[in-house]
This record gives C-alpha cells, structure tokens and sequence, in this order.
C-alpha cells in the first residue's frame, strides 16, 4: 500500500468554510468567494449540506448575462453533491473527483452536515509537500 492510501480525508481537508444558503443572491455569493479568496462556497439549508457554488459556475452566471437580476444561487448551484467523509481514504476520493471532473468534494459528517471541504488544492499541496498534514 502506498503513502496515499493511507490517508484519510479528515488530514488534508479544509475545516474553514464559508457558506451561503439556496436563496443568497449570487453577487453576494460572489462576494464571499472573492473577499475570502476562495473557489467555492458550500450551500447550506437548516445546518445540512444542501448544493455547493464554485467559480465555475460562475462562468455559467456571466454567460447568461444575469448576474444583477437578483438571481438566487439556488438556481446555479449543483444540488446534492457528492461528499466525502472524514474517515473516507484520500486516493478514493480522488478518483471520484477525477471520474466526475469536479474540484471540490464537500465533507459532511453522519447527519449530513457540513465539516470540511477537500479541493484539487489540498491534494497538490500535500502532494508537493508544501501542506503539512494535520493529525
């Protein structure tokens, strides 16, 4: 078994999240990513994990040319994403964001709420060994 495999989730994901709920308005949204220097914003409803809002979808906002008309992100944010668990091994996790062609994966406890999210990032920083890993 390899290095890789023998890493769980819970070690490389990020714990400080930023959320926004199903009706913020998507300049608002884009705001939070922005002033936070962040690629995605987990959608959050009641506590539970509800969608997820990444930058690309903001291509998709711009090309429809409404981001002013009060839009909410409930309209461009993928419901129901996939998750991870924080037990869940990294290299399964990876797979799946490279099967699907996905960046982030939120990372939700048993109740389904939201306590981390791992992104494209923290594999290549842990990769390269700039990220320590967090016991």
């Amino acid at each position: 078994m390899n290095e890789i495999e023998d890493v769980f989730v819970a070690r490389l994901m990020t714990t400080d999240l930023h959320t926004v709920t199903p009706d913020t308005l998507v300049e608002d949204a884009a705001a939070v990513l922005l002033d936070n220097d962040i690629s995605s914003a987990l959608v959050v409803e009641d506590g539970r994990l509800v969608g997820i809002l990444t930058t690309t979808d903001f291509v998709e906002i711009v090309a429809k040319s409404q981001p002013k008309a009060e839009t909410t992100v409930e309209r461009y944010m993928t419901p129901d994403p996939i998750t991870a668990g924080a037990q869940d091994v990294v290299s399964e996790v990876a797979a799946t964001m490279i099967d699907h062609g996905f960046h982030h994966v939120p990372v939700v406890d048993d109740e389904g709420t939201p306590i981390g999210i791992i992104t494209t990032s923290d594999f290549a920083a842990y990769v390269s060994g700039s990220e320590p890993l967090t016991p």
